[in-house]
C-alpha cells in the first residue's frame, strides 16, 4: 500500500477539484537515490530532461530562464551545491519507473474511476532540485499528485478562477502559450500553502496554478499524473474556443453549449479542420 487509509479518505473527498495533503510510504525507497536517478536521466532522450538554474523568482519569464552550464549527469551528482532545478519527464519509459507509477496509481484507481472514468496517458516525472530552488508560477494539464521523497519544500496552490483567463487557457491548449503564468501577490489570497516533508504529498487539480520553493536541503519529488475524460474535455473546450475566437465567431454560453463545443472540436479535429 502506497497511500495511507487517511490519505485515501482525504483524496476521495477532494478529487478532482480541490488540492489536498496526502501521506505516502515511498520516502525510504532506495529507488530514488541520486546515482539511480543519474542513470535514468542519462538514458532518457535529451528532450525529456529539463534543467536550469534554480535561483529564480516566482514570476520568472520562460524565455529568460538561465541554464547552469553543466551536463545532465553532472547536474544530478553535484545537485547539493550547483544551485539547479531539474525535471526528468516521462520516466515511465524506464520499466522500473513504470512499475512505481502503476503501483501508486493502482492504489487509488477505485477512488478515481467512479468520478472521472478510466485513467489513461499515465505519466511520471521526477524533480531533483538544489537547496532553496524555485519552480516558477505555472499550471499543468494533468491530474497530478506530487510525492515528496527527500528534503522539504513549500508548494502554494491557487484556484484557477480570477487567474486563468479565457485567453490564457485558449493559448495554452492551442500550444501558443507557456505553462508559466503571470504572477501577482494578490493571487495569494484564497490559495493554500503546503509544507512538505518526506512522506507528504499534494493532490494538484488539473490546471491549478502553483509554485514551489525548496527548503535548505536537496529535494527529490515523484510526480504521478494521468488524464481522464474530464481533463480531455476541458482541453478540447478551450481549443474549440480558441478556434472560434480566431475565426471571429461567437462563443455559446451554458453547460449544454460547453458539451456542444467539445463535440464540435472533436468532429473538426477528426476531419482535419482543427489540428493538434
Amino acid at each position: 500500500m502506497i497511500f495511507t487509509d487517511n490519505a485515501k479518505q482525504a483524496f476521495s473527498g477532494a478529487y478532482p477539484d480541490k488540492p489536498v495533503r496526502l501521506a505516502h510510504n515511498l520516502a525510504q525507497d532506495s529507488f530514488f537515490s541520486l546515482e539511480r536517478l543519474a542513470d535514468i536521466a542519462t538514458r532518457l532522450p535529451a528532450e525529456l530532461v529539463e534543467y536550469n538554474r534554480g535561483d529564480l523568482p516566482v514570476d520568472q519569464r520562460p524565455e529568460q530562464t538561465p541554464g547552469n552550464g553543466l551536463s545532465i549527469a553532472e547536474t544530478i551528482r553535484s545537485i547539493e551545491e550547483n544551485g539547479s532545478w531539474m525535471v526528468l519527464k516521462n520516466v515511465e519509459r524506464d520499466p522500473a519507473c513504470a512499475d512505481k507509477l502503476e503501483e501508486c496509481l493502482g492504489d487509488l484507481e477505485k477512488l478515481i474511476a467512479p468520478v472521472s472514468g478510466e485513467m489513461f496517458r499515465k505519466e511520471a516525472f521526477i524533480f531533483i532540485s538544489s537547496p532553496n530552488s524555485i519552480t516558477p508560477f505555472h499550471m499543468d494539464p494533468e491530474h497530478n499528485i506530487l510525492m515528496q521523497i527527500r528534503g522539504t519544500k513549500q508548494m502554494r496552490v491557487y484556484p484557477g478562477e480570477g487567474i486563468l483567463t479565457a485567453q490564457i487557457q485558449e493559448a495554452y491548449h492551442s500550444k501558443a502559450g507557456h505553462r508559466n503564468l503571470p504572477y501577482e501577490a494578490s493571487f495569494d489570497e484564497g490559495s493554500t500553502l503546503f509544507d512538505l516533508a518526506p512522506g507528504d504529498a499534494v493532490h494538484v487539480p488539473v490546471k491549478a496554478p502553483h509554485w514551489v520553493r525548496n527548503g535548505p536541503d536537496v529535494s527529490i519529488s515523484f510526480s504521478i499524473t494521468w488524464r481522464s475524460r474530464l481533463s480531455v474535455a476541458e482541453a478540447d473546450l478551450h481549443r474549440m474556443n480558441a478556434w472560434l475566437r480566431d475565426h471571429g465567431l461567437g462563443q455559446m454560453a451554458g453547460t449544454s453549449a460547453r458539451a456542444m463545443r467539445v463535440s464540435a472540436f472533436r468532429a473538426l479535429n477528426k476531419a482535419g479542420i482543427i489540428t493538434d
